[in-house]
């Protein structure tokens, strides 16, 4: 076991890469081929190179199913924050399906769903009485905050932010900035949604008064995840409280990407001191199970009608007794093993090994980041694809990241072994021509 700030951190997953075929593989080609016959041609990518195929996984490793072993710097989306398949995660999943595996959310719930919101509650930032919705993705979570905004102020208009990913869900989806996935559904989108520029405070009233309709809410990334790890500069996000505060506009912090310790605090609005009227969280939450939540102050939750038979806003599986037994056990090993202070410390030894490594060097643009949340940002999308296709050959998962995925993005475990994580950042600067 590595001791860190004295806590006791898993070594399980801790292994450098060990490759025994070509990658990708002669069962994952074929896999990709079988895939190709019944997928949507939309979804996996199998062309020009098919992916790998995931066999297990284990901390910070996976395993294909050609046998090779991968150091993963994606925590598979910024999920497995405590790790790929913690034992104390997969042992409260496994007590909790045999015992209760389905129960009715919003007729009949499951006890473990109540220690789960107050759980949740209790960590809103700022403290006070707080309220939440589950849900089952990312999505979700922003769905019920825009609901939750409009029921609560009466006005529909939201202002966003170019480069912002809230998700795919129609709702969802008018938020989001990226017109590869906006303009097939353009009919579909409500004009509601104005954009500002992420990082400038001095243009978001200039897009609230763009707004075809008045403003209720703002929503934000404290940072951009898929639209390139972009940071802003220090004080937008409590400016952006200010400002809200001064107009009368909700605050949405959509955390679903770096909540849960990512960036080095349980929530990236802590970095500012910044209490948001909405947080949305999600895949770090429970290191592997699709559950989500959008949690805000009482007062605004209560906006919301008390429930008479019928839900406004539910899910058959709100509240799934597994997810909320593996959400629980994530936090636990969050805090039981300094998983959040440690994502501070790794995070700026990796940061000051990138900046060392890639600064400066022939179609490197820029080194940021924040916690485990890092970048290196490249001058052509070609350089970045090439980047994470030489590394996946030398055994580290990474993924291109931006609104022209032009940025290379590593978010590896939060429990990722800092000598492991090290060796791979020498992998990938290696690879880079």
């Amino acid at each position: 076991m590595l001791q860190l700030h004295s806590a006791t951190v898993s070594t399980i997953g801790a292994e450098p890469p060990q490759l025994v075929s070509d990658v990708p593989g002669p069962r994952s080609r074929a896999l990709a081929e079988r895939l190709a016959r019944v997928e949507s041609r939309n979804v996996t990518c199998t062309q020009p190179t098919p992916p790998i195929f995931w066999d297990r996984a284990a901390g910070a490793n996976v395993w294909d199913v050609d046998g090779n072993r991968y150091v993963d710097l994606t925590s598979g989306f910024g999920v497995a924050n405590a790790g790929h398949a913690h034992p104390e995660v997969v042992r409260a999943l496994a007590e909790q399906s045999g015992r209760l595996l389905h129960a009715m959310g919003d007729v009949h719930p499951a006890e473990v769903k109540v220690a789960l919101l107050e759980e949740i509650a209790r960590r809103f930032p700022g403290g006070g009485p707080a309220r939440a919705v589950l849900g089952s993705s990312g999505s979700d979570a922003v769905e019920i905050a825009l609901k939750t905004a409009v029921i609560a102020s009466g006005r529909a208009g939201l202002v966003a932010f170019e480069g912002a990913y809230h998700g795919l869900s129609l709702g969802a989806l008018a938020a989001t900035w990226r017109p590869l996935f906006r303009q097939p559904f353009q009919a579909l989108l409500p004009d509601t949604t104005a954009f500002a520029r992420f990082g400038e405070l001095e243009d978001v009233p200039r897009a609230a008064s763009a707004c075809a309709v008045p403003v209720g809410a703002v929503i934000v990334e404290p940072i951009q995840g898929r639209g390139g790890e972009r940071i802003p500069p220090r004080g937008f996000l409590s400016g952006l409280r200010a400002l809200c505060d001064r107009e009368g506009w909700l605050l949405i912090a959509d955390e679903v990407y770096t909540g849960c310790g990512r960036t080095g605090r349980w929530f990236a609005c802590e970095h500012e001191g910044v209490v948001p009227d909405l947080l949305c969280i999600a895949k770090g939450l429970a290191s592997g199970m699709p559950i989500s939540a959008c949690v805000g102050r009482a007062e605004l939750m209560d906006a919301w009608p008390p429930s008479e038979g019928e839900a406004l806003h539910t899910q058959t599986f709100l509240g799934h007794p597994p997810g909320c037994a593996a959400a629980l056990a994530s936090l636990r090993v969050l805090s039981g093993e300094r998983l959040v202070e440690r994502s501070a410390e790794t995070g700026a030894r990796a940061l000051t090994q990138l900046e060392h490594r890639f600064a400066g060097r022939p179609g490197v643009r820029d080194v940021r980041g924040l916690g485990l949340l890092l970048a290196v940002e490249l001058d052509a999308p070609e350089r970045a694809a090439q980047l994470c296709a030489r590394a996946l050959a030398r055994g580290v998962i990474a993924l291109p990241s931006g609104d022209d995925a032009r940025v290379l993005a590593l978010t590896p475990p939060l429990s990722i072994d800092p000598d492991l994580l090290a060796d791979a950042i020498d992998r990938i600067a290696d690879a880079l021509e």
